[in-house]
């Protein structure tokens, strides 16, 4: 099996704090989480650990993220000179965008997919940063990972994902994962 790394991230501050969207570097990394297929295995990464989650992206065959290219690479250009964006990734947000029109958010995906949902949102990670809760953070992320890995996985073998659109109806969106 190829190194496939899925991976997500979660920040230390709201984009309302830093000025905005256009500020998403300045947002922080409060914890990351990969997982590595072929060795079945997750790793945990705060901000002291960023040169080695950076290094890992790096080392991959390949990054599978949702919304990897617009948000979480981006937080982590506050760590390093290096683009990312030449990193080889699968980022599904940005695919399915390009077959759908718009971008739904990955709680409807994976409804839709598996069945699944999140546990929670990105706003309360943060607010469990700042209690001190980082174990709830590190809990949350990685069941983002999770839940990213599967419908990754699904939409490879299958050819296509699932998606509520606004009014909860159930779409098949096609993939080439």
């Amino acid at each position: 099996m190829r190194n496939i790394i899925t991976f997500d991230l979660e920040t230390q501050h709201t984009a309302d704090e830093v000025g905005g969207w256009h500020n998403i570097r300045d947002m922080r990394l409060a914890v990351a989480v990969t997982y590595n297929a072929a060795m079945d295995v997750y790793r945990d990464y705060t901000e002291q650990d960023v040169d080695l989650l950076i290094a890992t992206l790096r080392g991959a065959d390949l990054v599978v993220g949702y919304n990897v290219l617009r948000f979480d690479y981006e937080v982590l250009r506050a760590y390093t000179d290096a683009p990312l964006s030449d990193l080889p990734t699968v980022d599904m947000l940005r695919d399915l965008h390009h077959a759908i029109g718009w971008r739904p958010k990955l709680a409807n995906v994976a409804t839709a997919t598996l069945g699944e949902t999140k546990s929670a949102d990105g706003l309360q990670a943060v607010r469990w940063f700042r209690q001190g809760q980082l174990d709830k953070v590190i809990a949350y992320c990685r069941r983002d990972v999770e839940v990213t890995w599967r419908v990754y996985r699904f939409g490879r073998h299958n050819g296509y994902v699932q998606y509520h659109d606004r009014r909860w109806r159930v779409h098949k969106a096609p993939v080439r994962w």
